[in-house]
């Protein structure tokens, strides 16, 4: 598959993963976003080799190259592509903020897909 555009899989049935998306969805993108809410279409999943329990456990954007970037990393990616978030992209890259943001959501991400799971909406 050749993704022309920035891709970000979300979990739209997750209230905080909407609103935030949501949020960035009002904006002007300096490039174009896909967004793709995989609670509701999992052919892109399908199609780039993401299984549905890791996209369902941790944020996931591809982009313009096809490149996967997870996590922290991948609002990074989103941040860069947004107008009024893209000095947070480089003010975390400039500072070195991506460890601390990974360890932030890697346990954020533990608590989402426990919550998100046990009423068996990961499977």
């Amino acid at each position: 598959m050749n993704i022309t555009s920035l891709t970000v899989l979300f979990d739209g049935g997750c209230p905080l993963c909407s609103r935030e998306i949501a949020h960035y969805q009002k904006m002007t993108s300096l490039k174009p976003i896909h967004w793709v809410d995989i609670t509701q279409d999992t052919t892109l999943l399908k199609q780039v080799g993401i299984k549905r329990e890791d996209a369902m456990a941790e944020f996931h954007v591809l982009d313009d190259s096809g490149k996967i970037h997870k996590g922290a990393d991948g609002f990074v990616v989103v941040w860069q592509a947004l107008p009024y978030f893209r000095w947070l992209a480089s003010l975390c890259q400039t500072l070195h903020l991506l460890p601390l943001m990974r360890w932030g959501y890697a346990h954020f991400a533990r608590w989402h897909y426990r919550r998100r799971c046990e009423t068996g909406v990961c499977g």
